[in-house]
């Protein structure tokens, strides 16, 4: 990938290749961070969104700036409908006829620039907003009230041009090219912010430029023949750090335009695609130990032990159940990344707390995490607080994450030689296993049970949750039948629904005037975050090429619908009357969505799962056949990993890993072979090729010495067990809708 940059021209190759042209029929969403607490959208034509348009403009923390604005030049007012319009990264761009616009968001800044070129005399910004007051003008800037919050807006113009107000207008001299907006709590405040731009515009320019090319060619590069997967995949790594915020010290937004603060689960389920897999480790940390300083550490609280689910400006809470052991997931899934031990020790009395407080309030006899209604992430309640679609007491993911957590426990237990928690810890983990297997299975469900209600009852609704809960059974044949019953059933091409189509409360559009949004939100609702989990356990089936399929069409909708770049919270299950594709419904960039998506490509397309605690990787590549050639770079522990693959025939590829700065244990995993453990030591090279029949690794140290060669064949065992299983998944495929009058909720 080239990289070439002309900052007094703002252009940049690595990012202008990137450009995505937004036509008016399209009228996408647009939007940028500033990388802190505020974030601008728009829509590239016409505002017109029916949920998300009410955001429209700047918005700070919770706050609503202003709601847009119309540019002005030569007193005639632009036509955005007429515009022809481009997003990068770090800009949106609009063509009307001769004129340019431009609109830029800087880096930790409440500041925009908006510039205006080719007028002949004039050129005029009107802030829209039905509450904006003009406050008195002070050295040459306008100066508004902020729609909420008790912002003040000032406007003022490029190089050092004055501003005239006429009728809310703010204009200034065509040759000025630009008008910058700033907020800030006084007019002093936002004046000095002017002034510090005026002055500082093109290396505030060069600083945001430079962090996106640097986070694209040190941190995730990607580079293909298939110019869409590099494409797709770099605008969903921009796009999702675009969530990662300082709003209170590091954290993940949970989504935009509501979610624009730190939920524990939202964040926890995005980490690993978000900061893990793009190498920002220090990131990572500083949220955990964030939210460690809010963990509930009152001994006589039922809520002793958990993070919260809601780290707010203004509010901490404390109601969910998944969120504190995603938390200590999450925390072992970043020393696994990073090989950092120190805050293992740091960290290890939350990690105490968290299952000692569970183990005291909240497991019941069998081991299982008991919780209330509304503490799954399935937590939509009507106006009478009865939940939607309950899932207490005993849900099947919340087990599985409770033995995971268990699992991590133990992990930490062993490192900090606590040997009487590890073995308690594992012996729960251990009854948990046993009567999971037990409890949520019959003979006459090809799946688990969603969960165990108040009775000891399983309750078979088919929902995507189960597939969380694979790592505790044992039964392979079944992990088969689940994984493919859920995809048939549940997994529709553009992502995977919360209940399945034969369910009688089954909701086949979200947005809908028959019922309320918030009854289908987990009753039929896709939900793009699950696409992860189902590819993942595809792929460990060895269907890598079924999800592909949804990879792929999730990268294409990320360069062709909602806003530009990334993913949306939800779907409709259904396409509408007439159309060949389901609506996107929901906050229009979701972390988790994008989150899943990066996860799921580093981990398991590309295979790299480091466990640096132990200073081994996997290296368990599943790369589909449509991907001829391909570059990477992964960030692991304190070095680099650059890896160059190449399939020369169908049955013929290669893979070279270069190690910079790093040395480990390599675990090489790759069917039908057996797996090979190879020690590589730092700055050298490891080549693999596999043919049909074998398997070649060679090392070589940074000279080209080889040092090392292992040549293996073919496991018969191994090659039996994938063809049994690909039998199995023989010819599926995804969920498709049914007639509407199949579902009760259409006829009410």
């Amino acid at each position: 990938m080239k990289l070439s940059t002309n900052i007094a021209g703002q252009t940049s190759d690595i990012l202008d290749d990137m450009k995505i042209f937004v036509s008016r029929d399209e009228n996408r969403g647009i939007s940028f961070t500033n990388k802190e607490a505020a974030y601008y959208y728009t829509q590239s034509h016409l505002n017109d969104h029916v949920e998300h348009a009410y955001f429209e403009g700047l918005n700070i923390s919770k706050s609503r700036i202003f709601s847009g604005y119309t540019l002005i030049a030569d007193q005639q007012k632009l036509d955005n409908q007429e515009a022809e319009v481009c997003v990068y990264p770090y800009k949106m761009v609009r063509m009307h006829g001769s004129l340019t616009e431009e609109l830029w968001m800087f880096d930790y800044k409440n500041v925009l620039g908006i510039s205006l070129t080719g007028a002949q005399e004039t050129i005029g910004i009107e802030l829209l907003g039905e509450q904006l007051n003009l406050l008195n003008p002070r050295d040459g800037i306008a100066f508004f009230n902020s729609i909420e919050g008790g912002w003040v807006i000032a406007v003022g113009a490029a190089g050092n041009q004055p501003v005239e107000v006429k009728n809310h207008t703010v204009y200034s001299a065509a040759n000025a090219g630009s008008f910058y907006i700033a907020v800030g709590k006084t007019v002093a405040g936002a004046a000095d912010m002017i002034h510090d731009t005026r002055r500082d515009a093109v290396s505030m320019k060069h600083e945001r430029m430079k962090r996106m090319e640097d986070f694209l060619q040190k941190n995730v590069y990607i580079a293909s023949s298939s110019d869409s997967l590099t494409l797709s995949l770099n605008w969903l790594n921009i796009t999702m750090d675009q969530l990662v915020t300082r709003q209170q010290g590091d954290g993940i937004y949970a989504g935009l335009p509501w979610f624009n603060e730190y939920w524990g689960r939202d964040q926890f389920i995005a980490l690993p695609g978000a900061v893990l897999v793009t190498g920002q480790f220090e990131t990572a940390k500083n949220i955990l130990l964030s939210f460690a300083k809010f963990q509930n550490t009152d001994a006589a609280s039922k809520y002793f032990g958990r993070v919260p689910n809601i780290l707010a400006l203004k509010n901490v809470d404390y109601h969910t159940t998944d969120g504190t052991p995603r938390f200590i997931i999450q925390l072992q899934d970043y020393v696994k990344y990073s090989g950092d031990t120190a805050v293992i020790t740091e960290l290890y009395p939350a990690v105490q707390n968290s299952i000692e407080g569970s183990i005291k309030h909240w497991v019941d006899d069998k081991g299982y995490l008991m919780h209330d209604d509304n503490e799954t992430w399935m937590d939509a309640r009507d106006a009478n607080l009865k939940s939607y679609s309950p899932r207490d007491t005993r849900a099947n993911d919340i087990q599985a994450l409770w033995y995971n957590q268990l699992r991590a426990g133990v992990y930490f237990a062993e490192y900090m030689g606590d040997s009487g928690s590890a073995k308690k810890w594992s012996n729960i983990a251990g009854k948990l296993k046993r009567n999971f297997a037990a409890d949520f299975r019959d003979q006459s469900h090809p799946y688990l049970a969603d969960r165990l209600n108040s009775e000891d009852e399983p309750e078979f609704s088919l929902r995507p949750n189960q597939l969380f809960a694979l790592d505790m059974i044992e039964d392979d044949s079944f992990k088969c039948e689940v994984t493919k019953t859920a995809w048939e059933e549940l997994v529709y091409p553009w992502g995977v629904a919360s209940l399945d189509q034969k369910h009688p409360f089954f909701h086949p559009f979200h947005l809908t005037s028959l019922y309320h949004k918030d009854e289908a939100y987990h009753n039929g609702t896709v939900w793009l975050w699950l696409n992860g989990i189902a590819m993942q356990r595809m792929i460990e089936a060895g269907q890598e090429e079924t999800a592909y399929t949804l990879f792929k069409n999730m990268n294409w909708q990320a360069l062709n619908l909602g806003v530009v770049g990334g993913l949306s919270e939800n779907m409709d299950a259904y396409p509408q009357e007439g159309r060949s594709w389901a609506k996107l419904t929901g906050a229009y960039l979701q972390a988790w969505s994008n989150a899943e998506q990066l996860r799921v490509w580093y981990q398991y397309f590309l295979g790299f799962r480091p466990d640096m605690i132990h200073q081994a990787l996997t290296l368990a590549p599943r790369i589909p056949g449509e991907i001829r050639d391909l570059q990477a770079r992964v960030k692991i522990g304190s070095g680099t990993i650059d890896i160059t693959y190449t399939a020369t025939a169908a049955t013929e590829q290669t893979y070279l890993y270069g190690f910079k700065g790093i040395g480990l244990t390599a675990v090489i995993d790759i069917s039908p072979f057996k797996v090979l453990q190879i020690e590589v030591e730092k700055d050298c090279e490891l080549k693999i090729t596999r043919t049909e029949l074998k398997l070649t690794a060679v090392l070589s140290d940074k000279t080209g010495t080889i040092g090392k060669e292992i040549i293996v064949s073919r496991l018969p065992l191994r090659e039996e067990q994938q063809l049994n299983v690909n039998q199995v998944f023989q010819n599926v495929k995804f969920a498709e809708p049914a007639d509407l009058g199949n579902h009760p909720v259409t006829k009410r």
